[in-house]
């Protein structure tokens, strides 16, 4: 879960913080800092990690205070998070734990609001609570990430619902109704204006809604916001309008702080011969830490095989045994999995399990364990340092005097001949450099000839360069056999281009990740390279970033994406949905705003939808 500036370099003594911002996400969530000795410096929350931390590497601006703690930082991790409120409370988690000293508030759990549905057997009141205690019982709500919100949510309540909010002295001693009932506050069940019966059918409905369970009011809000905007009653709109807005805070499912359970998230991510393996631990239902691991492996297991040998490491490998949780979840069935649960189950003296089908909020720990063991990949494979020791080994490999700076790899995309695109990536010593990424439309050519195209895209990049255009690659890669590969030696040679080698990366007869070949050129030698070269990883991460930018492109120029709204050109967001969208958030800032589980609340909206709407409107 978390992503690290390079976890295989950390006594490096200066942070790389531009390589470490290159590919960090834009997603919420939570970030730490250390120092040398792998103290925790500062932990921090971000609605845009990016941005936020981006921030704190500023040439001018900066306090004295940031200034200091911005000269100790060696690395930093970050932890991924659905919305900004589940990193809201992740952050105070790790801040009572962690106490890192550059953090100045070190709020404790008493510091949440909740709200508080009294005992009474009658007329139980519904109030704000700052801070959950054992003593007079009753059912609490919460904790909530705004007191704000709370409050004036606790308002609304009152008004929809009309439940009685004074202390219980005042309850008892009441002989007329008060202020709150001629305000259409309350029914005055304090001189009998309201039956136990009637009171307690409002207590349900209103613990309901806390619980996330009656959307009904949201929609009678929508609608009434909808009729007093017809009616040009624009201030009355936008009061409705912030009425939703709090009410859905109040409503929003939280996946950091939830109902209970003890749990081990398991997740993993692989990528040019890289494996990322993520463990989120929760207690008690709430997270309480994260740690990434990159394993060495050999190409040729599975994940379940890999997931495997990682748990029974993690749990019995060291010197001192780690605590069992109850579950361990995975997201793919481990290989002897019954086993492994029976071990643990025996190392903890009580049932443990291992499980992969899973719901509710174990399936968002387990989706949110999944999307940082992605990122912190990504993070991982764009380190400088990483990147400088595959280029090393991939000079050596082919024998190159120096080692290459710049290499440019070609690939092809098309459906059944349509819309054909040819993408063109561009890596230096430090990974991708994504401004030289450049996308060439195909015209004039057979629907699917890919030699004429792979012949029409290389002769455009390389006419130019010729001419003294654009900048001269030291290595170029052509994504394809050797029928490719003596279409670009043709055009090399037209074009009189004799110092630039050319290397074809062939997928080779089984087609599997580790089993390339790769085709010289000029000799026509066909060879294949140690699955755990990091010579071939590096060239397995251009080949697929080629083919992920072709893709792209084709799919953009195929579906030609509509401009007109932020949600048209959203693969099953039609007018009627996008409708429903803006109506129950209020507009589209607080949209994307949301996280996935809430945007499923609206009518409509499945989850995979919700998903991808919550790519599209961050960019993913």
């Amino acid at each position: 879960m978390p992503t690290r500036s390079d976890p295989e370099s950390d006594n490096i003594g200066e942070f790389d913080s531009k390589s470490f911002l290159k590919q960090l996400t834009e997603r919420p969530g939570v970030y730490r800092m250390y120092d040398e000795g792998g103290s925790v410096l500062y932990v921090g929350k971000a609605r845009n990690l990016k941005k936020r931390v981006g921030s704190y590497f500023r040439k001018t601006g900066l306090a004295p205070k940031t200034e200091a703690l911005v000269a100790k930082i060696v690395s930093i991790e970050v932890t991924i998070t659905g919305s900004e409120t589940e990193a809201l409370l992740l952050e105070q988690n790790l801040i009572k734990s962690l106490r890192p000293p550059y953090n100045i508030l070190l709020r404790d759990d008493k510091s949440y609001p909740y709200i508080y549905l009294s005992s009474h057997s009658d007329y139980p009141s519904l109030t704000f609570r700052r801070g959950r205690t054992k003593k007079g019982g009753g059912t609490w709500f919460g904790p909530f990430p705004s007191s704000g919100a709370v409050k004036e949510s606790l308002n609304i309540l009152q008004k929809v619902f009309r439940i009685r909010s004074c202390s219980e002295s005042y309850f008892r001693n009441r002989t007329r109704p008060c202020l709150q009932y001629q305000i259409n506050r309350c029914t005055a069940p304090c001189v009998g204006f309201i039956t136990p019966e009637e009171y307690q059918q409002d207590i349900r409905h209103a613990a309901m809604f806390l619980e996330g369970k009656n959307p009904v009011i949201i929609h009678d809000l929508m609608n009434a916001m909808e009729t007093a905007s017809k009616n040009l009653e624009f201030e009355k709109a936008a009061a409705y309008r912030d009425q939703i807005n709090h009410l859905r805070h109040v409503q929003e499912q939280q996946s950091v702080d939830g109902e209970g359970g003890d749990a081990d998230v398991v997740a993993i991510a692989q990528d040019a011969g890289v494996v990322c393996i993520v463990v989120i631990i929760v207690r008690g239902g709430r997270v309480l830490g994260t740690k990434d691991y990159f394993p060495r492996y050999s190409i040729e297991q599975t994940e379940g095989e890999l997931l495997s040998a990682f748990l029974g490491q993690y749990y019995f490998g060291g010197n001192t045994r780690r605590e069992i949780p109850r579950d361990t979840l995975v997201p793919v069935e481990v290989e002897g999995q019954e086993l492994l649960a029976q071990a643990l189950t025996e190392s903890a003296n009580r049932e443990t399990r291992i499980r992969g089908n899973v719901r509710g909020e174990r399936r968002r720990w387990l989706e949110l364990a999944m999307t940082n063991a992605r990122q912190t990949l990504l993070t991982h494979l764009a380190s400088k340092e990483t990147v400088y020791r595959r280029l090393l080994a991939l000079r050596d490999l082919l024998e190159l005097a120096e080692t290459p700076s710049r290499m440019e790899c070609f690939d092809i995309s098309h459906s059944h001949g349509e819309n054909t695109v040819a993408s063109c990536v561009v890596f230096d010593e430090n990974g991708p450099l994504k401004s030289d990424y450049r996308l060439y439309n195909i015209e004039g050519v057979t629907a699917g000839d890919d030699y004429a195209a792979m012949r029409q895209v290389l002769s455009r990049r390389y006419k130019r360069m010729v001419a003294g255009e654009g900048k001269r690659p030291d290595l170029v890669f052509i994504d394809g056999g050797k029928g490719q590969l003596n279409i670009a030696r043709e055009v090399f040679d037209e074009l009189e281009i004799s110092d630039i080698p050319l290397i074809g990366v062939a997928k080779g007869v089984t087609r599997r990740a580790g089993m390339e070949q790769l085709i010289d050129a000029v000799t026509g030698d066909v060879f294949r390279v140690p699955a755990d070269s990091p010579a071939l990883h590096l060239i397995q991460h251009i080949r697929d970033e080629s083919h992920r930018f072709a893709i792209t492109g084709h799919r953009a120029r195929r579906d030609k994406k509509r401009r007109q709204s932020t949600l048209e050109g959203i693969e099953g967001v039609g007018p009627k949905k996008r409708r429903d969208l803006i109506r129950y958030f209020g507009g589209i800032q607080e949209l994307r705003k949301a996280g996935i589980d809430e945007m499923t609340k609206v009518s409509g909206i499945s989850k995979s939808l919700a998903e991808t709407i919550y790519a599209a409107l961050h960019d993913e």
